[in-house]
């Protein structure tokens, strides 16, 4: 939806009226990234960033051009931030609820998506251009981990957090988009890394932070391990399957808490709770800067597949580490362009 169409009136002539959108919507994006990184929820982010451009359309008259029109529009997407974490809620992933289950748990109770760090399209989320170095951070600082270790800080600190570390702004930046002291800004940022710490995540992980280093693009060799992947889940190898995994994968089925790791236990969970996915075939997708799939179940002797999970994988050095399964079909395929069913 774009601004005009959330907000019919306007100020100014239609000419200046149009040049306002088309430099808000140039932002969306980038907006995006941001205000998903604060919440972990892409739905949530886009609620956000139309708020934000409504609010920015309604008072463009009145910018005064002391800070650049994008300060401008993240000072009022993180207002509109702050104001939807003022609850003090946060999002997690299943690993940060309670310890790893065996194969042959129960399968608890589905909690709320609210309970959730939800995937988000790459598309929606990152810019299309910019600096190729720009481009590799805004990739990693939307993975699933990294989205997930935000929500362990308080609101005002993941927005020092994510303006000084991921966005690359300064202390004075900052302190004037929060409005506060540079201080007040170092000692957030302080604050904020101490948390992340404690909760086992080092700030030297944040690329473009400390030295820190971005993982790699996309690679033949990263190209071949999930070419290989998808030949060993279609035809339900799981010898091939388990030889591509980390001895200490994970796999967790959001919006259930329970989760797995190993190779015997997600072995044993595919053999037994998860037997259904066999015959399943995978459409690719690009969400939170890593690979995914939209995983389609077999509908049996009816013919055809329907759609059953939004898997993001997690890949380091050669291996899966982890198998993100989110399960709210209803809601991702949509966003991510997928139908909810396959022709046989």
């Amino acid at each position: 939806m774009t601004v005009r169409e959330s907000e019919s009136a306007g100020s100014g002539t239609a000419l200046a009226a149009d040049e306002v959108e088309l430099r808000l919507e140039e932002h969306r994006a980038e907006l995006t990234g941001y205000c998903y990184r604060m919440l972990g929820s892409v739905f949530e982010a886009e609620d956000a960033v139309q708020e934000t451009l409504v609010r920015a359309w309604r008072s463009h008259s009145g910018f005064e051009g002391r800070s650049s029109f994008r300060s401008w529009l993240y000072r009022i997407a993180t207002n509109v931030c702050l104001d939807s974490l003022n609850a003090g809620k946060r999002r997690a992933r299943p690993m940060d609820l309670s310890p790893a289950s065996h194969a042959d748990a129960t399968l608890p109770a589905a909690s709320p998506e609210s309970v959730w760090v939800e995937p988000v399209p790459d598309v929606r989320a990152l810019p299309s251009s910019g600096d190729p170095a720009d481009v590799v951070v805004s990739r990693e600082t939307i993975k699933l981990a990294f989205v997930a270790a935000l929500q362990h800080l308080p609101a005002r600190q993941r927005a020092v957090l994510i303006l000084r570390e991921v966005l690359a702004w300064k202390a004075s930046e900052t302190a004037e988009l929060l409005g506060t002291s540079v201080a007040s800004v170092n000692s957030a940022l302080q604050r904020a890394r101490a948390t992340l710490s404690d909760a086992g995540v080092s700030t030297s992980g944040v690329p473009g932070a400390d030295g820190a280093k971005s993982a790699a693009p996309m690679d033949e060799a990263q190209e071949k391990l999930l070419a290989r992947y998808v030949d060993a889940f279609e035809r339900y190898d799981l010898d091939s399957l388990t030889a591509l995994l980390h001895e200490d994968v994970t796999l967790s089925m959001p919006p259930y808490a329970l989760w797995l790791q190993g190779h015997q236990d997600i072995r044993d969970w595919f053999l037994g709770t998860g037997i259904g996915c066999k015959g399943s075939r995978l459409v690719p997708v690009a969400a939170n800067g890593s690979p995914g799939f939209g995983q389609y179940r077999s509908n049996g002797e009816g013919g055809g597949h329907h759609a059953w999970a939004l898997q993001v994988l997690e890949i380091t050095d050669g291996r899966i580490t982890g198998i993100n399964a989110f399960l709210d079909t209803a809601h991702l395929f949509p966003l991510f362009g997928l139908p909810l069913e396959l022709p046989g």
